[in-house]
C-alpha cells in the first residue's frame, strides 16, 4: 500500500488488534521519514494485571517491538516522563506541593510523581507489593530511593472515608 505522504510520525499505544502487518507499516514510515518521522510511545507499561493475579501484555510490549524493527527508541509521553504533567500543569494552576499522584506502579506512577515534586501514594492492589516498596527503601541506591512512595494504602477504597471529610 502507498504511504500516506503527510504521516510524520508514529505513535504507539494499547491496541488489541497490534499485528505484524502494522508493525510493517510502522517501520515503512520510520524508515521513509527517517529521522525527521518521530517514534511516539503512550508508556512502556510490560504488563497490565487482571483480577485473580492474571495479566496480558501492556503497551510496553508493543512500543519495544517497534523500537527494536526501527532499531531507536520512542520517545514516550505518558508515565514516568513528566511530559504529561507538564502540560497538565500548563493548562491549569497545579501547585505541585498540593498535588497527590496515585497509582499501582513503581515504575511509572510513583516515580513520575516523585520526579514532578508531588507526594505519592502507591496502592498495593496493581503490580507492586509492599515487600519491592521495603527494598527500595533500603537500598543505597539513589535511583532506587525515588521508586519509594510517600505513602500507601492496601486499596483505593480505603481512601473513601478520608474523602468524607
Amino acid at each position: 500500500a502507498p504511504l500516506d505522504p503527510a504521516v510524520r510520525a508514529v505513535l504507539v499505544g494499547f491496541d488489541e488488534h497490534f499485528s505484524y502487518a502494522k508493525l510493517c507499516q510502522a517501520l515503512r514510515y520510520l524508515l521513509r521519514g527517517g529521522p525527521d518521522c518521530l517514534l511516539v510511545g503512550t508508556n512502556r507499561d510490560h504488563r497490565l494485571p487482571l483480577e485473580g493475579g492474571a495479566a496480558i501484555p501492556g503497551t510496553g510490549c508493543l512500543v519495544k517491538a517497534v523500537e527494536t524493527a526501527a532499531q531507536r527508541e520512542a520517545f514516550i509521553v505518558g508515565k514516568p516522563n513528566r511530559f504529561m504533567f507538564d502540560c497538565v500543569a500548563s493548562e491549569f494552576d497545579l501547585d505541585p506541593a498540593r498535588t497527590i499522584m496515585v497509582g499501582d506502579r513503581l515504575d511509572t506512577d510513583i516515580l513520575m510523581g516523585n520526579s514532578c515534586g508531588l507526594t505519592t501514594l502507591l496502592t498495593l492492589t496493581g503490580v507492586t507489593a509492599l515487600d519491592e516498596v521495603r527494598g527500595h527503601q533500603d537500598s543505597d541506591c539513589p535511583a532506587r530511593h525515588s521508586l519509594v512512595p510517600d505513602y500507601y494504602v492496601d486499596s483505593i477504597a480505603d481512601l473513601l472515608p478520608a474523602l468524607g471529610e
